[in-house]
């Protein structure tokens, strides 16, 4: 599950015109790494809760930027479960 978010995750930072090609698990998704800013990260989030069927919290996409590709990667997968099981 984590390796197809991954390559969502890639594709769509790749639509919003961010560079993906040093990118891996220990890449930040903020101003240390890939440098999301905060229009950005409310994008992705949506992108995510559209494909995968979870939700975020308003203020929780501001929380991304701290998380490393892997983290977020983990973390999606973790309600993408959660949510298939109830």
């Amino acid at each position: 599950m984590t390796d197809e978010i991954r390559q969502f995750l890639r594709e769509s930072l790749t639509e919003m015109k961010y560079a993906t090609d040093d990118f891996d698990d220990d890449t930040v998704l903020g101003p240390a790494g890939v440098d999301l800013e905060s229009l950005a990260l409310a994008e992705l989030a949506m992108r995510v809760e559209d494909k995968y069927g979870v939700r975020f919290d308003e203020d929780e996409a501001e929380t991304f930027a701290a998380m490393t590709v892997g983290e977020f990667c983990a973390a999606v997968a973790h309600r993408v479960q959660a949510a298939s099981a109830t």
